[in-house]
């Protein structure tokens, strides 16, 4: 079976375990049944017609301009919505030596992180609780940068596949502080102290957020933002 990228969702939400869909093309090459892990193709969903009745919205794939990394204005509208049809201002990426998208996070009871013994390297899992995100889906990554005076934790969020490999300490519920990583694609001139719409590219449930951006540099892999003041919707 050799399966076209162009056959997959195209969203990379990371839920069979790899980081993209054209990993995931390439591998499924050499292990055709690993296709069961795409929940997007899976057989169990009910029909389109059925799902349209129900008020759910399309699955929306990334459009093809997406491939050019530049930062554009002016796309069609249907370029800037997420999987609810919600419009957002830019795509948010994770920087390209690191595994994957940064975050800054603080455990609720930020003894945990000194207590635990939390070291740089470790693969670590927990969820984001209340006001600072409330994502229903618990994250999965690689602490990057600890501080044990204070708890907090700069962590590269990876996926399910690298706990499930590895074993992981589990910080429990935790405070999403803020997201570093680069823009590469936007729909607007993007300005340090405004708040804006934004969609993780490495989303599982591809859902737009919003923050305010406090720290710009432009370089040449893209526009590097820091976004403080979280939420989803």
């Amino acid at each position: 079976m050799n399966l076209p990228v162009d056959d997959l969702p195209g969203l990379d939400c990371g839920v069979c375990g790899f980081r993209t869909c054209s990993a995931f093309a390439d591998r499924l090459v050499i292990e055709p049944g690993l296709i069961k892990r795409c929940i997007h193709l899976s057989g169990d969903r009910a029909p389109a017609s059925s799902r349209a009745a129900a008020g759910e919205q399309p699955t929306l794939s990334p459009c093809s301009a997406c491939a050019n990394g530049t930062v554009v204005a002016g796309e069609s509208a249907t370029a800037w919505r997420d999987s609810l049809g919600r419009e957002f201002d830019f795509y948010l990426e994770h920087f390209p030596e690191e595994p994957g998208p940064r975050e800054i996070i603080l455990p609720h009871n930020p003894l945990i992180t000194r207590e635990m013994d939390i070291q740089p390297g470790e693969t670590l899992i927990g969820r984001p609780l209340g006001m600072s995100c409330g994502c229903p889906i618990t994250h999965c990554g690689v602490a990057m940068q600890v501080d044990h005076r204070i708890g907090v934790i700069v962590w590269c969020v990876t996926g399910p596949l690298r706990p499930r490999q590895q074993g992981y300490k589990d910080l429990g519920y935790y405070i999403a502080e803020g997201y570093e990583g680069l823009i590469q694609r936007a729909r607007c001139d993007i300005k340090i102290g405004m708040r804006y719409f934004f969609q993780p590219r490495m989303c599982m449930l591809q859902w737009r957020h919003s923050g305010l951006v406090n720290y710009l540099n432009r370089t040449p892999a893209g526009l590097q933002v820091r976004v403080e003041g979280l939420w989803i919707g």
